[in-house]
């Protein structure tokens, strides 16, 4: 019976120490994870940032005033002379 009672606790023991192992390490992956997750939310955040900048950078560069500008300065473009334009019907 003593034999038998030392098997059961030694595989009892076991069991206790896979435990103990496996939390562990659960902790640790979870531990892992949790920066790698810190990481990637701090990473969206500046790329929210970014893009925000870039969009009212886009915004800023379409404005029609601006376009105008630019063309009347860059490429010489201007309005038509009413004689000039040709209506076109189908």
């Amino acid at each position: 019976m003593k034999v038998l009672g030392a098997i059961f606790l030694l595989l009892l023991l076991g069991v206790v120490l896979a435990s103990a192992i496996g939390v562990v390490w659960t902790r640790h992956e979870s531990r892992v994870l949790f920066v790698e997750l810190t990481r990637l939310q701090n990473q969206r955040d500046e790329l929210n940032i970014e893009y925000g900048r870039l969009e009212l950078e886009q915004a800023t560069w379409a404005e029609p005033r601006r376009v105008d500008s630019e063309a009347r300065q860059k490429i010489g473009m201007v309005n038509p002379k009413p004689q000039d334009v040709q209506l076109v019907g189908r």
